[in-house]
């Protein structure tokens, strides 16, 4: 077993072991070259904020510009995105952590062009997992580098596994409210971002959900990026404002996508602006889809409090 651990820990330092898997066959020579897969992690603060609605559309929206989309519930422990389609999954990631199921048998395909994999509903912790089923998973992870974009929507908060979806992604996008307690708990995620994340590199960026005006919007943004800048010494990015529209809660209660089900309302044009931004500005891709895996489990990340 300890000959086994050590293999699977040099696969992830190796990035040839990637670019390897990519040979179509035996006889052909020639490799593929590693689709860049840009990895976003959708997070906030507190919950109530929009944030699952929020990764899911944005799923929908890359999906609709012809990309290959898996969105990931990794609010391990309250997991949700399956409801919001209207979707009884199987098998979830508990099933892949304990290395019960392959990752292909628990990806769901959806009637809005991207795929889903479940959360592990009841499974709070990575570090719950033996070395074995860590090192089985990270395997199993390794087969979806084959995709455009994977979004992570993480649980709110701070607690449990977010920092380690945080510093794996290539992308983090804060969603929060105009709310004073929704902006007080997005800084409070940004400081412990800038706090706890080793070799902080990443992109982070804000959505203002449920404005009343885009005013109202910049308004926000412009107070937490000067705020995230002058006491943390950390670049926010502003990436947009989604309004505050009744066809959302709607939505939800239909267990329908509001892109899907009113697709040239306020919020669903809101969001497709967002996407299409996010969609100009480049990202680095330096380590491809091997950099997320090793960050992710790059220590134990359960408590950003110790």
């Amino acid at each position: 077993m300890e000959d086994q651990a050590e293999n699977l820990r040099a696969l992830m330092k190796d990035k040839t072991a990637l670019q390897e898997s990519f040979v179509e066959t035996e006889t052909d020579t020639t490799p593929k070259s590693p689709r860049k897969t840009r990895i976003i992690t959708v997070t906030s603060g507190k919950g109530g904020v929009g944030k699952t609605n929020v990764a899911t559309n944005m799923g929908i929206a890359y999906a609709q510009m012809g990309k290959k989309v898996i969105v990931i519930d990794a609010d391990l422990g309250m997991a949700n995105i399956n409801v919001m389609m209207n979707l009884i999954p199987q098998y979830n990631l508990y099933h892949v952590m304990r290395k019960q199921k392959r990752m292909s048998e628990i990806i769901l395909d959806t009637d809005y062009g991207i795929k889903l994999i479940a959360g592990a509903s009841g499974f709070s912790k990575i570090a719950n997992m033996t070395e074995d089923e860590r090192n089985s998973f990270i395997s199993e992870l390794y087969t979806l580098s084959d995709t455009d974009i994977i979004i992570i929507d993480t649980s709110a908060g701070v607690s449990k596994n977010v920092l380690g979806f945080v510093a794996a992604a290539d992308e983090v996008v804060i969603v929060t409210t105009p709310e004073p307690t929704s902006i007080t708990d997005a800084y409070g995620i940004i400081k412990i971002i800038a706090t706890e994340v080793d070799n902080l590199n990443i992109n982070l960026k804000m959505i203002v959900n449920r404005v009343s005006s885009s005013l109202e919007g910049k308004r926000v943004a412009e107070r937490m990026i000067q705020i995230a800048g002058q006491f943390l010494n950390l670049k926010v990015e502003y990436l947009g404002f989604i309004y505050d529209d009744h066809m959302v809660s709607q939505s939800v209660l239909k267990q329908k996508p509001f892109l899907i089900n009113d697709p040239k309302g306020k919020a669903s044009v809101c969001l497709k602006h967002i996407v299409a931004r996010l969609e100009k500005t480049e990202f680095l891709d330096t380590e491809g889809f091997g950099r997320f895996v090793r960050k992710l489990f790059a220590r134990d990340w359960s408590d950003p409090y110790r």
